[in-house]
């Protein structure tokens, strides 16, 4: 398991150990005062879901063969200052909103940087390290949607090289608002 160091921070994938963090830090991303535009659950969902689903979701990201790996940054003190979680979806699949998948593709969601931690290039250290395991598990290209009012993290996904695609789906809890893809693509 590779990690990598940003600034004094470390950049490394989770470990099933680590379920109760990713717990924690999942719950208090839900907090987040834009949480409503950023995350398809809610404090009260997310808070309802036992441990066990998160000591599967840690164990399955630290399989060598997954196809989702969560990225934390972790502060000097220890603590959790953010995280990215990719995942791999193939060409063919279709994805978790019903779309289909032209080519192999890592899919970011689960963006949450610790106000506190917010602006010191920190994202960008997320985003490389989640990038770069897509890429070499073969993706051809990696993508997220963002909320079309969510202009923080689209101006965050911007600074990281990721461009608006120019697709637009309905988000999936409201029809009548929508998410932008923005994605990262590269010389085949």
């Amino acid at each position: 398991m590779s990690t990598s160091t940003s600034g004094d921070y470390v950049i490394r994938a989770i470990r099933p150990d680590d379920w109760p963090r990713v717990k924690e830090l999942r719950l208090d991303a839900l907090r987040d005062p834009i949480a409503h535009l950023a995350f398809l659950e809610t404090y009260e969902e997310g808070a309802a879901k036992p441990d066990f689903f998160y000591q599967e979701r840690a164990a399955r990201s630290a399989e060598d063969q997954s196809v989702a790996r969560q990225f934390i940054a972790e502060a000097p003190d220890g603590t959790w200052a953010g995280s990215v979680t990719v995942l791999i979806e193939e060409a063919g699949m279709t994805d978790w909103a019903g779309h289909a998948v032209e080519r192999r593709q890592g899919h970011v969601v689960g963006v949450f940087i610790r106000p506190e931690h917010r602006g010191n290039g920190l994202i960008k250290a997320l985003f490389d390290a989640g990038v770069a395991w897509a890429r070499e598990r073969g993706a051809e290209r990696v993508r997220l949607l963002v909320h079309e009012e969510n202009a923080r993290a689209q101006g965050a996904y911007r600074k990281v090289g990721f461009a608006p695609s120019g697709v637009v789906v309905p988000h999936v809890r409201d029809e009548a608002q929508n998410e932008v893809e923005f994605a990262l693509e590269w010389p085949s």
